[in-house]
């Protein structure tokens, strides 16, 4: 005899904040209400499940007493309120949390959180173009940027625009099961497997610092990547000290000079890659490396994914 489904209560508030992304605020809605459509569909033995109670909730609306079990901060396609001060908002959040809410982000939501506290001494992510405006803001921060998304538990973050498809496949996973998961991508013809947001960053270094030397410097490498430079001869061009070149160079870029050369040798590959039909031997030269097992052995750890692996994902 097969013993009826139960289900338990997840309360959810996904806030539909000033500027946010309104296709992830009912997308995120309508995730988790196909969950609970295969989660009912479901028979299973003795099987309990959680439904999600979701309820769309604006800026105007956080100041009633409910409380949440899981409250959702999704993406915003104008930033100005999510990196402005938002006192009321962040009383809010750390009160839900305090009571035992999971609060999650996704993109810049994370400067929300952030603002509130609740990621002080925490690994997080958000979106790799807004990683300098982050760190300058929030320096306690354990900043993940390689991932797409970061779950620290009762705190989970998400990086890109996009990455509240993750967020929510996430939670589903979490506190339904694997298996409707894994139904529910495939209803949604949507990518369960795993992936990492380096797979999708732009080296787009800092140019804003206003050191014209080392912007002169920046500029040459832009142009001469292919062609070999050293730092001695960098240092001789801009006549400087070479200790004084990389303390500087380090200050305006966050990079040392053969650190930021990799880089862009790298997205300079990535481009050709995606842009050409040339090898990735003739690709690696091209670029300045003479060695084309260190620039394949580059590549991989800077963008998480192999060369072949790379051109089959987006060409």
């Amino acid at each position: 005899m097969t013993n009826p489904i139960t289900f338990s209560t997840l309360k959810v508030a996904i806030l539909a904040l000033p500027g946010c992304l309104t296709s992830a605020v009912f997308g995120l809605d309508e995730m988790l209400q196909l969950a609970n459509k295969f989660m009912q569909d479901k028979v299973k033995e003795s099987q309990n499940l959680q439904r999600f109670d979701v309820e769309q909730l604006a800026i105007t609306e956080i100041g009633t007493d409910q409380n949440y079990g899981l409250v959702i901060i999704p993406p915003s396609i104008d930033t100005q309120f999510y990196l402005s001060d938002n006192p009321e908002l962040q009383a809010w959040l750390k009160r839900q949390h305090g009571q035992g809410a999971i609060i999650c982000s996704a993109c810049a939501g994370a400067f929300i959180l952030a603002a509130a506290g609740l990621l002080d001494h925490r690994r997080a992510t958000t979106h790799w173009g807004l990683v300098d405006e982050f760190k300058h803001q929030h320096p306690r921060v354990k900043l993940d940027i390689d991932k797409i998304m970061v779950n620290d538990g009762d705190i989970i973050t998400a990086a890109g625009m996009m990455s509240w498809v993750d967020l929510g496949l996430e939670l589903v996973a979490q506190f339904c099961h694997v298996s409707i998961m894994r139904q529910l991508g495939k209803h949604l013809v949507i990518d369960t497997g795993s992936r990492e947001q380096r797979y999708y960053q732009q080296f787009l270094p800092k140019r804003d610092h206003g050191d014209l030397p080392i912007l002169n410097i920046q500029n040459r490498l832009q142009t001469d990547y292919g062609q070999p430079i050293s730092v001695v001869g960098l240092a001789q061009e801009a006549c400087m000290g070479e200790r004084t070149l990389l303390r500087r160079f380090v200050k305006a870029t966050g990079l040392k000079p053969n650190e930021y050369l990799q880089k862009l040798r790298i997205q300079k590959a990535c481009d050709l890659l995606e842009s050409t039909p040339l090898s990735f031997d003739v690709i690696a030269h091209s670029v300045g490396y003479e060695d084309v097992s260190a620039c394949r052995k580059a590549f991989t750890r800077i963008t998480g994914l192999s060369p072949s692996a790379f051109k089959k994902r987006f060409i």
